[in-house]
């Protein structure tokens, strides 16, 4: 049986220095303070009518999900909560906002948000699975992207450039070895 429920309210959420910690932990460099956010680009390889040849690249598609505040689009991210793993809670965000469960392959980097007061983690998900129905479903639309795509309806440069690192680590020969289809 599938629990299709968010989580609600703050009452297991992790705090440091009043500060909520989102998919991540507050990182305090002297006097500096940064609160750390994890997020992932759910991908997949777009199923193709002609098969591959060694020449031609894979099609590499990301998922995109709306914000819960307007009609931006993003990648999932959330709290971080006390019964739980940062790797657990990127899933059940992913899961929860996005409606797909996967596998996480690989670090992308991490950027400075424009504030420079959060840094934003970015992870791979090969997705796995794409559920027809998620807990967030009614509040959010997802979105299925070539990796172009991505980058343009990206809101923050630094969401622009983990698309792209994901898309070199996907192309790359060894990345391309291990991930393709």
């Amino acid at each position: 049986m599938v629990v299709l429920v968010s989580r609600h309210g703050r009452r297991l959420q992790r705090y440091s220095s009043g500060r909520r910690l989102v998919v991540g932990a507050l990182y305090s460099d002297a006097a500096l303070q940064f609160l750390l956010i994890t997020r992932c680009i759910p991908y997949k390889f777009k199923e193709v009518d002609e098969p591959c040849s060694e020449e031609t690249e894979p099609a590499i598609e990301v998922l995109v999900v709306s914000s819960q505040k307007g009609p931006e689009l993003m990648f999932p991210k959330g709290g971080w909560e006390l019964d739980e793993s940062m790797p657990e809670a990127a899933s059940r965000e992913a899961f929860e906002e996005a409606g797909v469960r996967g596998n996480f392959e690989g670090t992308l980097g991490h950027w400075t948000s424009k504030g420079d007061d959060k840094i934003h983690f970015m992870y791979a998900l090969r997705v796995t699975e794409v559920l027809q129905q998620w807990p967030e479903m009614e509040a959010r639309e997802r979105k299925w992207v070539t990796v172009e795509e991505a980058r343009e309806v990206c809101k923050h440069s630094w969401m622009r450039e983990a698309v792209d690192k994901l898309s070199d680590l996907l192309l790359s020969p060894s990345g391309q070895e291990m991930n393709s289809p």
